[in-house]
């Protein structure tokens, strides 16, 4: 049985870096260079200056690719591919959140700004895939990133299911404060507590917390 803030929960939507797996994993770490080195190459400038504007771009738009695409036009097609070309050794199956997940009643989706193709190599690194009903990657969103609201709308228009009876799980506190608005259930699953009005739940372990959660 479910606790009582999720029982009327029917849709399950997570995002995946750093909420799927833990952040310990450092995949980002990786992706994060790959993106510097993109940077360098394709707008022709130096590493330090590169990597501010793959920061500033990620604070200002939600993502680096956003910021490129809004201040220099890039095509993304090129930028997903190389700077998702990463070794994804470090990620492990996990046997009880494939158990937790399976346990959870209605839809399972991801929402992520990266794309689906990477989406599901690292679902299928941790023993996830198969377990959700839909992907939905920045491409389906038509390269709109949350936390802006058009990605949430886009997911919502592909997918149809009632915000009221979901709940949204991420690592990035921006991107639980649309779906706030939108009347779902959020939990931020990070290594520390949010106090904030959009944030109904906090987990720094989200095995534990589904497990807790269905009763398991």
């Amino acid at each position: 049985m479910l606790q009582p803030d999720f029982h009327h929960v029917t849709t399950w939507v997570f995002d995946l870096d750093n909420t799927l797996y833990p952040p310990s994993a450092r995949l980002f770490d990786q992706i994060e260079r790959k993106m510097t080195d993109w940077v360098m190459t394709k707008l022709g400038v130096d590493r330090d200056r590169a990597d501010h504007l793959r920061s500033h771009y990620w604070g200002q738009y939600g993502t680096t690719l956003a910021g490129l695409m809004a201040e220099h036009a890039i095509t993304p097609g090129d930028y997903l591919t190389a700077v998702h070309d990463i070794d994804f050794a470090a990620l492990q199956p996990d046997l009880l959140l494939t158990e937790h997940l399976k346990a959870l009643p209605g839809r399972r989706i991801v929402h992520t700004n990266a794309d689906a193709a990477y989406a599901a190599k690292v679902l299928q690194a941790r023993g996830l895939d198969g377990l959700f009903d839909a992907i939905y990657g920045v491409e389906e969103t038509l390269f709109h990133p949350k936390p802006g609201a058009q990605a949430y709308e886009a997911v919502l228009a592909l997918d149809g299911f009632d915000p009221s009876t979901a709940a949204m799980f991420e690592d990035d506190p921006r991107n639980l404060a649309v779906p706030h608005a939108l009347g779902m259930r959020t939990v931020l699953v990070a290594p520390e507590p949010l106090t904030q009005p959009h944030i109904h739940h906090h987990t720094i372990d989200l095995t534990e917390f589904l497990g807790k959660l269905t009763g398991r």
